[in-house]
């Protein structure tokens, strides 16, 4: 993930995804809307620094509050790289909450059909699922 957009102190910047683990919510190259220093909650998507390499940037859903901090997981439950590698992540750690997505138009995508139905689902408010929450707690 990659960010960029932010001006310093700006409460609001645009991050984008380069993996797959939070598929199908966010794909590769979608570019988010990132709302910095966010109230956030369980089932909120967030933008985190990775606790073990704090350099880099990555986008998880918080799945429970912790002793240690948030336990985060990606909505694919078959990618790598939440807490079940590297446990809670320090709250000092959290940036903000993802707001929305934007998803870029396909490559030759140029059809009239096509360039409305693009429209009508490229933006998109990324919210809080519980139900998707539910289901990988469950599930681990």
């Amino acid at each position: 993930m990659s960010e960029r957009g932010r001006a310093q102190n700006a409460p609001f910047g645009v991050a984008e995804v380069s993996g797959p683990s939070m598929y199908p919510t966010l794909k590769p190259g979608d570019q988010l809307l990132v709302h910095y220093g966010a109230q956030v909650r369980p089932g909120d998507v967030a933008v985190l620094r990775h606790p073990l390499q704090q350099d880099l940037l990555i986008v998880k859903r918080l799945a429970e509050r912790r002793a240690g901090g948030w336990w985060v997981l990606g909505d694919n439950p078959g990618a790598e790289g939440d807490s079940r590698v590297f446990g809670a992540v320090p709250p000092e750690l959290l940036l903000g909450r993802v707001r929305g997505r934007y998803r870029p138009r396909a490559e030759g995508q140029r059809s009239a059909l096509g360039l409305v139905s693009w429209a009508l689902t490229a933006v998109r408010p990324v919210l809080c699922s519980r139900s998707v929450l539910s289901k990988r707690l469950r599930a681990r």
